[in-house]
């Protein structure tokens, strides 16, 4: 966790509007590219949350909670279970809950009577999660701890299978509708890609009414600097970073705050071993960028890199080089420079496949208006300075 979060007054600005509904009529996706501190930022909203009397459960959507529909149920109650376990309900005689005793009796309200609830349930397992969801606000309520936020990051991995007939995408979207219609005030926070948005779209078309997007950026000039110097100067470090230390920290981290710290953390440690060496006689040490940049293309890059194909990194190298390979680009701009750059081009449709294929590896995202982007902050720049071209290449200057 960063020490100073900068630059995101907007972000909780509309996170603290959200938790005044009483009613709630928009639930938030917190979505931008890996690097702009989504899961921060998240992190953040919890305390602040709390603090306005909500309950906060949830966790990292993995991949094995998408595999069906049963097993979004589990990560559903699994996590409500969490933040319900210390309240004790009384179970009256004859509700079906598997107990096998026909007195009302103190129970907690654990993950074991939850699903009990979920087992006995009629009807498919969206109708069984909203039962196990009805029953838990019904006894919250008594409590007055009856707000509840489920909070999930990487949410993009969450898809439907139609070819399996397993749609948990639809059925977390079906049964928080249906629990919010009926005044229920359980609201859904999802961080991820720029995918997520229109996954729930393309999963339920009333899902472009249900969310408010926040799309997190790169943080600016001014709050780079504010990411970069406070931190410091609020600790009363021995070491302070200079504007000038400042400006080229933001320059080569692009104002993403995951390469800000990144590069912070490295400098930070090389300017306090130059202090602990009390030598008096040597320059202040400058910025490493060279070492430093080889390092973050160790840990954040590589690992991406190597799971590309060679023919792959042809196509990614062309695109690197566009004007906008910063932005968004198309289909025909790859195409267009590649008949430049190479002496075996790609066609539209082999470069529309290689991009589907990229997409899947979460190196590039397609937008509802079929642009793309690179998925990964500064990948472009990394392609470009590690990727040596294919011998047949001719770039023109």
């Amino acid at each position: 966790m960063p020490p100073h979060l900068a630059g995101r007054e907007q972000e909780y600005a509309e996170f603290d509007r959200l938790l005044e509904q009483e009613t709630i009529i928009e639930n938030l996706v917190l979505t931008g590219l890996r690097g702009v501190g989504k899961t921060v930022l998240l992190d953040t909203f919890k305390p602040r949350a709390i603090r306005r009397g909500w309950l906060w459960v949830g966790t990292d959507l993995s991949e094995s909670a998408s595999i069906s529909e049963s097993n979004l149920a589990l990560r559903l109650i699994a996590d409500l279970s969490v933040v319900t376990a210390a309240i004790n309900v009384t179970h009256p005689t004859g509700t079906p809950v598997g107990f096998a005793t026909g007195e009302a009796q103190e129970v907690p309200l654990s993950y074991e009577l939850l699903i009990s609830v979920f087992t006995a349930a009629p009807g498919l397992v969206s109708d069984k999660i909203k039962a196990v969801l009805e029953f838990a606000w019904d006894n919250l309520r008594e409590q007055e701890r009856h707000r509840v936020i489920f909070a999930y990051d990487e949410a993009q991995n969450l898809s439907d299978y139609a070819a399996k007939e397993q749609f948990p995408l639809s059925v977390l979207l079906d049964v928080f509708q249906s629990i919010q219609r009926k005044g229920i005030p359980f609201m859904l926070v999802l961080t991820g890609l720029p995918t997520l948005f229109p996954k729930l779209v393309d999963a339920r078309t009333f899902a472009e009414r249900m969310f408010r997007v926040v799309m997190l950026h790169r943080l600016t000039e001014e709050e780079s600097y504010d990411a970069i110097l406070k931190p410091i100067e609020v600790a009363e470090c021995p070491a302070i970073f200079t504007r000038d230390s400042a400006q080229a920290i933001w320059h080569e981290s692009g104002g993403y705050p995951y390469f800000i710290q990144f590069i912070c953390r490295e400098v930070f440690d090389v300017f306090i071993q130059y202090l602990d060496a009390e030598d008096d006689d040597r320059p202040p040490p400058s910025i490493p960028i060279e070492p430093i940049q080889r390092k973050l293309d160790s840990d954040f890059f590589a690992g991406r890199w190597a799971r590309v194909t060679d023919r792959q990194r042809d196509l990614l190298w062309v695109i690197a080089h566009l004007e906008q390979a910063d932005g968004e680009f198309q289909i025909q701009d790859v195409v267009k420079l590649g008949k430049k750059m190479l002496t075996k081009p790609f066609s539209p449709s082999h470069t529309n496949q290689m991009l589907a294929s990229l997409a899947e590896q979460g190196l590039v995202y397609k937008n509802r208006f079929g642009k793309y982007s690179f998925a990964v902050p500064l990948f472009g720049a990394f392609v470009i300075r590690t990727y040596d071209p294919p011998t047949e290449s001719a770039l023109l200057v």
